[in-house]
């Protein structure tokens, strides 16, 4: 059965937006979890724009499900990972000024480093994963590193899917099996969202986990302001009919 791990960025960035603490990340994360999410991602930035360190190391506390931290691997990344020990660490190749993960990893021009820092994670006894295109070799290269898993960088897939080309799951079937033969656990994520996330995660044999967090932010936008305009309606109107 696969995995849903919601991730809160957004409703830091929500919070962010106004000072306070409202919406309150921890109680989101509480509330989250008890609605069936079967985890929690965050991806802390260097200049905390949504996510802060302190976050991060606040949610624990309230976390009874799967903590994933996602982030690229510079010192204090490391540093804050190591200290926290969550479940799951996800290494992205982010640029400090990226709005958003764009790529992933080349795993083989890189394969010292990331095999230095996934030793690192792994002696702290935290699970290993890493954010990943569909390229074989490259998938090969992660086996060679000593990542648990995989995440698979799912863009191109949605890209397409929305523009009716369904052709284009069949680089991310292969790159399940692939994983799954080496071993690797599979893991996807990036702009899948309701429309598209019963034909993904139907087409892929092997699917631990999806992380989802900018589409479950937008789509409970949309269908739920209904019911929270029509509360103010209502309350104004019965408050003037006085």
């Amino acid at each position: 059965m696969t995995k849903l791990s919601v991730n809160i960025n957004k409703i830091a960035t929500i919070r962010n937006a106004r000072g306070g603490n409202n919406p309150n990340l921890l109680k989101m994360a509480r509330d989250i979890q008890s609605y069936g999410a079967q985890g929690i991602t965050i991806h802390p930035r260097p200049d905390q724009r949504h996510i802060t360190y302190n976050d991060a190391i606040d949610l624990p506390k309230v976390i009874s499900t799967e903590f994933n931290i996602e982030g690229n691997p510079i010192e204090k990344f490391i540093d804050l990972v190591c200290k926290i020990k969550p479940d799951q660490v996800t290494l992205v190749p982010d640029s400090v000024d990226a709005i958003t993960s764009n790529s992933g990893w080349d795993t083989i021009k890189n394969k010292s480093f990331l095999k230095e820092v996934v030793s690192e994670f792994k002696n702290n006894g935290i699970r290993t994963s890493i954010f990943i295109d569909t390229d074989l070799k490259l998938i090969e290269g992660a086996k060679n590193t000593g990542a648990d898993r995989i995440e698979l960088y799912t863009e191109s897939f949605a890209v397409n899917f929305q523009k009716g080309n369904k052709e284009e799951i069949k680089k991310y079937i292969n790159a399940s099996i692939l994983a799954n033969d080496l071993g690797m656990g599979v893991n996807a994520g990036h702009d899948l969202n309701l429309e598209n996330i019963h034909f993904f995660v139907d087409k892929i044999p092997y699917l631990d986990e999806v992380s989802i967090g900018h589409a479950i932010i937008c789509e409970s936008l949309y269908l739920g302001i209904e019911n929270v305009v029509n509360m103010y309606l209502q309350k104004i109107n019965n408050a003037s009919e006085k």
